[in-house]
């Protein structure tokens, strides 16, 4: 496994992180989630990705969080990056949501509680909050970190302007800076190139990318024409609409020329979807999700993958189209 920084920050991730999102907590099960931790933190994964809403839309808020804490338990707390968010609904109240001082705190001591450990490395704003002012979320930030909850904080799905906003507003109080950024980003969705990754090249910021092989659009197992695969997570009532969205036939002519591609390079079009993220150094690490642990060993053999400047330019042109 390789590391790399955070930004300018010099705590160090793996390239390949687990997150718990879809899965552990709610599709699967504790046996699942122990084995595919197990498997990645014996690859050298450190970086481990949580939220307390993860697991909510099948089970209950926290239920990844829980699980989790137990897959981890007997672990060095040291030789582990973990990671939580808040943002979205947790309960019906008025304030069970949003970035407000008092929701932030709360779930950052109840996500604390379920993960059964004193402080998370990175706390994560899940979304940008409209309605609250962002000095009193850069605030809030700011106080987890002097008292010891959380060591570096994050946000999730902000854009260029939102993060600068937070930055000025750190730096005009004094405040302790957002450390990283988790946006989505893969071959799929790019939207992050334009301005969200220049600007946090710029400012020191890292960037943990999610949903990198697009729901498993680009491991190549949905083609035009046929049946969704059974067992998939498309056919999954449930999680299906996450998938939806880049189920289009343009999106899978695309797949079906890249894979092509990852074939005459003897990859699988997941290890090249991912290295293509890799290839791109502003990346700290790719958040991978994980029902099998042979999934993970698959994926993570990406990490020694470099794609030649010709093998980009190609993959470039069929997404250009």
């Amino acid at each position: 496994m390789n590391y790399r920084k955070i930004g300018r920050h010099g705590v160090k991730v793996s390239e390949m992180a687990l997150g718990s999102w879809l899965t552990y907590g709610g599709a699967y099960g504790q046996e699942q989630a122990d084995a595919c931790v197990r498997k990645a933190y014996d690859l050298g994964i450190n970086y481990f990705d949580t939220a307390d809403v993860y697991g909510a839309g099948q089970t209950h808020p926290g239920a990844a969080e829980e699980v989790l804490s137990k897959s981890l338990s007997g672990l060095a707390r040291s030789s582990y990056v973990l990671a939580t968010k808040a943002f979205w609904p947790v309960g019906d109240g008025p304030n069970d949501r949003g970035l407000s001082r008092k929701h932030i705190m709360e779930q950052c001591n109840a996500s604390l509680k379920r993960l059964n450990t004193e402080y998370v490395d990175i706390f994560y704003c899940h979304r940008y909050d409209p309605e609250t002012p962002v000095d009193e979320v850069m605030r809030a930030l700011d106080d987890l970190v002097h008292q010891g909850k959380v060591l570096y904080a994050g946000v999730s799905e902000w854009s260029a302007t939102q993060i600068l906003d937070g930055q000025s507003t750190a730096r005009q109080l004094n405040l302790n800076p957002i450390a990283i950024n988790q946006p989505a980003y893969n071959m799929l969705n790019r939207y992050i190139e334009k301005e969200v990754m220049p600007m946090c090249a710029r400012e020191g910021l890292g960037i943990a990318v999610f949903s990198p092989v697009a729901e498993g659009v680009l491991t190549g197992k949905y083609k035009k024409g046929q049946e969704l695969p059974k067992g998939s997570m498309a056919a999954d009532p449930k999680v299906g609409h996450f998938v939806e969205r880049y189920l289009t036939d343009e999106n899978l002519d695309k797949v079906e020329r890249l894979s092509s591609i990852a074939s005459d390079n003897g990859l699988t079009m997941a290890q090249m979807a991912l290295a293509w993220i890799l290839h791109h150094r502003e990346i700290s690490s790719v958040i991978i999700g994980a029902s099998r642990p042979e999934q993970i060993g698959e994926n993570a053999k990406a990490v020694d993958v470099t794609l030649d400047d010709n093998t980009m330019n190609t993959i470039d042109e069929v997404l250009s189209r």
